[in-house]
């Protein structure tokens, strides 16, 4: 049997970039205690039916029919914060920001900030934020997310720091170095500009 430790290095290796597939069975465990088991069992399965329909649907490219799932699964259980998170989403996918913000105050709110779904809400409102050009409010969210387990939000915080960004650069260029000239045609990029990606 993987320890905590083997699936985390699993996970790192095969979704490096993920931004929710990062966090540790410990976050599952205290979402758990912290209200989880308080909803009435069968409830709770028929609401996480409702939010895997509204998954299936976001990811075919139904956000309607996704959004009207998860509306379900807020009138079943108005009190599980993961339903929010899950609508946030599908609301940012159709462009609806403000309404992505205040399911994910509500997330934050429900989930008192700890567990799986505050971490996630953290990512997402910090991705929002930071499309927003809201930088500061960005780095706070994505500090909470770090501090839950997410190395997605690690990563975000050192991609926003001028200095790790700065230091990056330099090692690139240290690298390229190194391994010699390059064979590829001089373009514009490649010829001494600074490209941002």
């Amino acid at each position: 049997m993987a320890t905590a430790h083997d699936r985390a290095v699993l996970q790192s290796i095969f979704h490096p970039d993920a931004p929710f597939g990062d966090l540790s069975d410990e976050l599952e465990e205290q979402e758990t205690l912290n209200g989880e088991a308080t909803f009435d069992p069968e409830l709770l399965e028929q609401a996480t039916q409702l939010e895997i329909q509204g998954i299936e649907a976001a990811e075919a490219g139904d956000l309607q029919k996704a959004l009207e799932r998860f509306d379900l699964a807020i009138q079943l259980l108005p009190e599980r914060a993961a339903a929010y998170n899950n609508r946030a989403q599908a609301f940012r996918l159709k462009g609806n920001t403000a309404s992505a913000l205040e399911d994910l105050g509500m997330a934050l709110q429900l989930s008192k900030g700890v567990g799986r779904v505050a971490c996630q809400a953290f990512v997402q409102r910090g991705l929002i934020q930071r499309l927003q050009g809201h930088e500061q409010e960005a780095h706070r969210d994505f500090e909470q997310a770090a501090r839950l387990g997410s190395a997605f939000a690690r990563r975000q915080l050192v991609l926003m720091n001028p200095y790790a960004a700065l230091c990056n650069q330099m090692l690139s260029e240290m690298i390229k170095k190194l391994r010699g000239p390059s064979k590829e045609p001089q373009t514009e990029a490649s010829s001494g500009e600074k490209v941002c990606r």
